[in-house]
């Protein structure tokens, strides 16, 4: 009996061991190289439309997606994990013949697709995968509260949403016309989602939310939360007059902290407006869902929370504030408003994102309260790679912690190498002009342009020096004669100003490709406040 124990625990072990291979997700990530298939493709809006069951984990339902053809094809592609199970997919309820490569669905027609508008509805079931280390590491996490409640979360970022809907997993392609999340659940719980709540539905004891979004929206901010919320409300008004819900989805055993949050959001609009412009979703909400994990990024409806499910907050001069929930919120503007065009081009919105944290500093403790978190993120960074490697690259290549400070301390040199008038009004066009915004999506290329037009100077050997190397700035200091000193930068690119600091006092100069000369009692200094990332050789 003892040995048959043994052998039976063994084999448990075997096939638990076996369904958790089958259901590791840590080879996925989103983007890369754009299939021809799906190129010839251009979303317009998803419907999805599920049943979560939540003893067993598991979701049952269809995801209908409208799209574009430009040119005739015998084959239409659309991504999704291999062990959510395809049951059906039909176009004007007619069934199609499919199958499936890994993660790939083939959906085929021997007389070929036209070009034009298409809807293709895709019936599917299963156990979405499971959130091993969220948001970082993505999937669904199937959480309770304190008391007892079911509280799940989805995380898809660095996979994409192909983790639980069929899509087009390409950060450079957002349905134009929106979302329509249809998600049941039981009744007492409450769904979290993207947009403007449009309907709760009640049949037997199952309760259907209905939320919808007129807007783009990233594939990996297409998901919603579940949990035994309270909802706080009040209105505010952006900086151009528009009157916006702003709501907190707060778990009811935390209910006593949200108007404290709702307070802080109010305040952190203001400051992202500022710098900004205007609350780029108006016309549906302000959103924060609490979770248990650190925040993301989901438009109009931003996660908040930590590991120890407490609302820490730290002061900054005076002010409360969380990086959390102020980090996330600025991805409204960078990441959900000005969108990627490619993941290689990550640092975009991780980068000034981050910045947006300094000048958060900057409001609340002035410009030192700005160099003290300017600081921070230079001792964060690693420089083992470039922060932008190529121009075609998935989530997971691309993802590397030096995007955030690195892309941050990048926004403050420039911002010194333009000076304030002209880096401000410019920063604000990048996150306002249409070109650059909503449907539009930019590259690393797009910002230098925009930045070399406005400061009209050429700035690319700049951005190409700081993003696409790591390289730190080599100055020199050699004394020539009596209290006389040249300084030079010996990976010279391009023409820079310098802060250089004599017996005579701080002077802002540009140093040229031969150098500077300078005279001085004292042996100069070069950029003593840190506006360059340096090493710096006295000879």
């Amino acid at each position: 009996m003892k040995y048959k124990i043994i052998i039976l625990l063994l084999l448990l072990f075997i096939s638990g061991f076996s369904i958790a291979q089958d259901r590791d997700i840590s080879y996925m990530s989103s983007g890369g190289k754009l299939d021809p298939l799906q190129a010839n493709m251009d979303i317009r809006h998803y419907t999805l439309a599920l049943d979560i069951d939540i003893p067993n984990q598991s979701i049952n339902g269809y995801t209908e997606i409208d799209f574009l053809l430009s040119s005739p094809t015998d084959t239409i592609l659309f991504d999704l994990v291999h062990f959510l199970d395809v049951s059906r997919i039909s176009m004007n309820k007619k069934n199609k013949t499919f199958y499936r490569d890994k993660d790939l669905i083939y959906i085929v027609e021997k007389a070929g697709f036209k070009p034009g508008r298409q809807t293709i509805k895709i019936e599917y079931n299963g156990k979405p995968p499971i959130a091993v280390n969220p948001p970082w590491k993505g999937g669904f996490s199937w959480k309770k509260d304190n008391a007892g409640n079911p509280w799940v979360v989805i995380n898809c970022q660095l996979e994409g949403g192909k983790v639980y809907f069929p899509c087009k997993d390409h950060p450079s392609d957002e349905p134009n016309e929106g979302v329509d999340l249809f998600i049941t659940v039981p009744n007492g719980l409450t769904v979290a989602g993207p947009g403007l709540l449009q309907k709760v539905s009640t049949k037997k004891d199952k309760q259907t939310f209905h939320w919808k979004t007129n807007y783009t929206i990233s594939n990996y901010c297409i998901l919603f939360d579940i949990g035994k919320y309270a909802i706080a409300k009040r209105t505010y008004t952006t900086s151009e007059g528009n009157k916006v819900p702003m709501e907190f989805y707060v778990l009811e055993e935390d209910k006593a902290n949200a108007e404290k949050i709702l307070d802080l959001r109010e305040r952190d609009t203001r400051i992202l407006e500022k710098y900004f412009g205007e609350y780029p979703w108006a016309k549906e909400k302000i959103g924060i869902a609490q979770v248990p994990n650190p925040g993301m990024e989901h438009q109009t409806m931003i996660t908040y929370g930590d590991k120890t499910g407490k609302f820490v907050l730290k002061k900054v001069g005076n002010w409360d504030y969380s990086a959390n929930l102020f980090h996330e919120f600025a991805h409204e503007w960078f990441a959900n408003k000005v969108t990627n065009k490619d993941w290689a081009h990550m640092w975009i919105q991780e980068g000034i994102t981050t910045y947006s944290e300094a000048l958060f500093c900057r409001e609340a403790n002035g410009e030192r309260g700005y160099d003290s978190m300017i600081v921070m993120f230079k001792q964060r960074i690693r420089n083992q790679k470039p922060i932008v490697q190529g121009e075609v690259m998935n989530s997971s290549d691309a993802y590397y912690s030096d995007i955030y400070p690195k892309g941050a301390f990048f926004m403050h040199s420039l911002r010194y190498l333009l000076g304030d008038e002209v880096f401000f009004p410019t920063l604000k066009k990048l996150a306002t002009a249409p070109q650059y915004t909503y449907s539009n999506f930019v590259t690393t290329n797009d910002v230098e342009k925009l930045f070399s037009t406005e400061s009209k100077q050429n700035l690319q050997p700049f951005f190409d020096f700081y993003l696409r190397t790591t390289e730190y700035l080599a100055i020199s200091i050699k004394e020539t004669g009596f209290q006389q000193y040249q300084i030079k930068v010996n990976n010279y690119f391009m023409p820079l100003p310098f802060e250089i600091t004599t017996s005579s006092g701080t002077k802002r100069t540009i140093i040229a490709k031969d150098g500077i000369l300078v005279n001085s009692i004292t042996p100069p200094q070069v950029d003593n406040n840190g506006y360059y990332l340096k090493t710096i050789k006295q000879e």
